[in-house]
């Protein structure tokens, strides 16, 4: 099975560089990379050091609701493309693991579908959570510090 990776919308990067409040109604805060550990939610690439960036709460969800989790991400300042391809984005090339957890067509999480697995299993771990009918989509988040990075869904 093919994989979409899906990156945070365009509308909602352009409304954030241009001082649009985020999921905590705070503007985003500039910084300078240092080019270690800086994934932008936008393009799924990394900030380079030097490049400023911006830091803001990120709800990637629809509704509020109690599953809908918010949570600190990074962003490139200056515009960049979003991710639209159907390989392993960079920002999923860094860490040793990840964690993947199911979500219902409510947005809802599916007990029993969350777990960390070794980076090299990314791919096998969202194809096994996609086949299982009641799974419309799979969240990566970080296995250290629970930062959302992407959304994966079938194509």
């Amino acid at each position: 099975m093919a994989l979409r990776y899906i990156p945070m919308s365009t509308d909602q990067a352009e409304r954030l560089r241009q001082g649009g409040n985020d999921a905590y109604g705070n503007p985003p805060e500039r910084q300078i990379s240092d080019g270690d550990g800086v994934p932008c939610r936008h393009c799924l690439g990394n900030v380079d050091a030097g490049d400023t960036y911006l830091i803001f709460a990120l709800r990637p969800f629809t509704s509020l609701q109690p599953y809908a989790e918010t949570g600190p991400v990074f962003m490139h300042a200056d515009e960049c493309p979003a991710y639209s391809d159907e390989v392993r984005p960079p920002i999923l090339t860094s860490s040793k693991d990840y964690l993947l957890r199911g979500y219902g067509s409510n947005e809802r999480i599916i007990y029993g579908t969350g777990g960390v697995v070794p980076a090299e299993q990314l791919e096998s771990r969202a194809e096994a959570l996609l086949s299982m009918p009641e799974v419309a989509s799979v969240h990566v988040r970080s296995a250290k510090n629970n930062c959302y990075q992407c959304r994966i869904e079938r194509p």
